[in-house]
């Protein structure tokens, strides 16, 4: 088997990859999102010439291949594109062996995969989140919740005046004391503020607390697990294996989260829940919203010995994911069954491939 073409579709944000074999075989998978225009000219520049005419069931020893060779120009980027390929070469053994790719990365460790409800929002009035929350809860079953404080790389900023003090409190009053809150911070806070934020979150009984500090001070998010008590979870940004394991070696986390589609694919993600299943460290991949990045970090999470706590699922609607693949994963009693057809056991809907930009790399 041989690897002949790697296409691209982007819409908008979004860039799926195709890639197809010398005997009929064809893979999909997704490049993470955003500036997607700019990864697909990487991923035909830099990575497709790299994979074509190889076997794409060297898929991990490829990828490595791919970053040694582009040392030099190491990028969120490079692994960006990486990762399209990577994760459209899964789909192709997995077809090819006529087993879904969870079972190729080691075997379901569980048959249903639990969800925690991500709202991705800081613009909501913790009164409207409360609200939209308990509904998720009542109507597909959550027993987990996670919400934003503070503001992204915001140096102690808030969203709105006060609004981190409001929501983590309202949230545990409304929601009651069954219900697992859990707060991101996408590196929105300083050391000392962070710690103050974690103690309140600790008052309230919340479950893991994420992202205190800017990602690259791993120093700083140290700190403020080693003050603390509750779960510190982080890695979402990161895409250094060496980086994740300074950051597991050295406990600087209780929950480590690397995102498929910024690390460079499932081989690596796999790589980061093994050395933190050896650690004694929980990993919770990375996943923000529901395109097919979801349903990869769904067979990855099904695998995985160490994913052991609820999964990220995106609770917002976001046009650019909106028709692209079949069938979406549903939440039900706040769990996803772990998916049985072979590969990633999705297509692409016919509308979104008419309706993107292609572009072709051909052996």
């Amino acid at each position: 088997m041989k690897i002949t073409e790697i296409e691209t579709l982007t819409r908008g944000p979004l860039a799926v990859v195709r890639v197809r074999t010398d005997d009929g075989a064809e893979g999909i998978g997704q490049a993470a999102p955003y500036e997607a225009d700019t990864t697909v000219r990487v991923l035909h520049t830099m990575v497709a010439p790299m994979f074509l005419g190889r076997d794409p069931w060297d898929a991990e020893a490829l990828v490595d291949e791919c970053l040694r060779t582009h040392y030099k120009l190491a990028s969120s980027f490079l692994h960006r594109a990486v990762a399209g390929v990577e994760t459209a070469l899964w789909d192709v053994m997995g077809k090819a062996a006529g087993r879904p790719v969870c079972q190729l990365l080691g075997g379901r460790a569980r048959a249903t995969v639990p969800m925690y409800a991500s709202s991705m929002s800081r613009t909501i009035s913790p009164e409207d989140e409360a609200e939209r929350l308990g509904g998720l809860i009542a109507e597909q079953g959550f027993r987990a919740v996670k919400i934003r404080v503070g503001e992204a790389m915001g140096r102690d900023g808030d969203a709105a005046p006060g609004r981190t003090e409001r929501i983590i409190g309202h949230l545990r009053e409304v929601l009651g004391p069954d219900a697992d809150l859990s707060a991101d911070a996408n590196g929105g806070f300083s050391v000392p503020r962070a710690i103050r934020v974690g103690r309140m979150l600790e008052e309230h009984g919340y479950f893991h607390f994420e992202e205190p500090c800017p990602f690259p001070d791993l120093e700083a998010t140290a700190q403020v697990a080693a003050a603390l008590d509750i779960a510190v979870s982080g890695g979402e940004q990161d895409f250094s294996l060496p980086q994740f394991n300074r950051m597991i070696a050295t406990r600087s986390v209780d929950i480590v989260q690397p995102d498929i589609g910024y690390i460079g694919g499932v081989s690596r993600a796999r790589k980061v829940a093994v050395l933190a299943e050896a650690a004694g460290i929980p990993c919770t991949p990375h996943c923000a919203n529901d395109s097919l990045l979801r349903v990869f970090s769904l067979h990855l999470a099904a695998a995985m010995p160490s994913c052991i706590h609820p999964q990220e699922w995106s609770i917002e609607t976001t046009p650019w994911t909106q028709d692209v693949y079949g069938p979406m994963p549903q939440v039900t009693d706040g769990a996803v069954p772990v998916p049985t057809a072979p590969g990633w056991g999705i297509e692409l809907l016919p509308s979104f491939v008419h309706a993107s930009d292609h572009a072709l790399s051909r052996l």
